[in-house]
């Protein structure tokens, strides 16, 4: 439970549901997290057996990132908070854009 509720695990469950991707497309999509959050969340997910690392050997090594037939059976019971959370994550971040601003005119 750790794992599927951190802040970007749901999202990235979603995304991987579509297909297999790689590390800059999954940073891409998401946008606004960072390279070591991403990291992060992907590995706890392969700990947890959700999400399997393919290595191609190729020069430079591609890395692909893929739901495992338990991420896709989580998958299936996290469908509708998913595609909530990839709908508003727009929305979210702007609100969170707006409220850090606020925040700021407020302490001044």
């Amino acid at each position: 439970m750790s794992t599927i509720g951190s802040k970007w695990a749901i999202l990235l469950i979603g995304l991987l549901q579509e297909r297999p991707k790689r590390f800059s497309e999954l940073k891409r999509e998401i946008g606004d997290i960072t390279e070591k959050s991403l990291t992060s969340v992907l590995r706890e997910l392969e700990k947890d057996g959700i999400v399997d690392r393919i290595v191609t050997p190729t020069i430079p090594p591609r890395v692909d990132y893929r739901l495992t037939p338990l991420g896709h059976s989580l998958w299936k019971a996290l469908e509708a908070l998913s595609s909530w959370a990839i709908e508003n994550h727009p929305a979210v971040s702007e609100a969170r854009r707006r409220y850090t601003d606020s925040a700021g005119e407020q302490i001044r």
